[in-house]
């Protein structure tokens, strides 16, 4: 009787797994706790998860480096907010690292630039002061360390 729940158990659990990456790439870590949400027993999730990293149907790295370009893509995001949010995501560091390896410090200035020329050309019925103070406020949440900040917005608002 208890290897027929087992058995249950994997079918339902492999049928999570499926769906899941059925519809977008998911890190090893994001299943794990989307099977623990689904209150799948560990001796169940993790041979399965193990099996399917083996069977390539999940690989972080690959995952890790899709990411970063989409993010990329879309533009305005900072390499350490990128990695912060793969860091969330349950991908280890090393990974993390060769995914974010062709990032260099110029294309994440320029990435800062042309959000923060966007965005100025957005505020110019602000007063000076104050669109300087929400330009350097986006650029920082978006990851950008204050250097870059500062310079991507003194350039958008010099060109101006």
């Amino acid at each position: 009787m208890e290897s027929l729940d087992l058995e249950k158990l994997e079918k339902r659990a492999r049928n999570i797994l499926l769906f899941q990456l059925g519809r977008s790439m998911k890190t090893e870590h994001q299943l794990r706790v989307l099977l623990e949400k689904r209150e799948i027993p560990s001796e169940v999730a993790e041979p399965l998860l193990t099996r399917f990293v083996e069977a390539q149907l999940i690989d972080d790295a690959q995952y890790a480096k899709s990411f970063v370009a989409s993010r990329l893509a879309a533009g305005g995001k900072s390499s350490s907010m990128l990695r912060r949010e793969l860091k969330l995501k349950g991908v280890d560091d090393e990974k993390i690292r060769d995914a974010l390896a062709d990032l260099d410090a110029e294309q994440e200035f320029q990435m800062a630039l042309k959000l923060a020329t966007t965005r100025a050309s957005r505020m110019t019925d602000i007063e000076p002061e104050k669109r300087r103070r929400r330009l350097l406020g986006i650029l920082m949440r978006r990851g950008f360390s204050s250097s870059v900040a500062s310079r991507a917005m003194a350039m958008a608002l010099a060109s101006e």
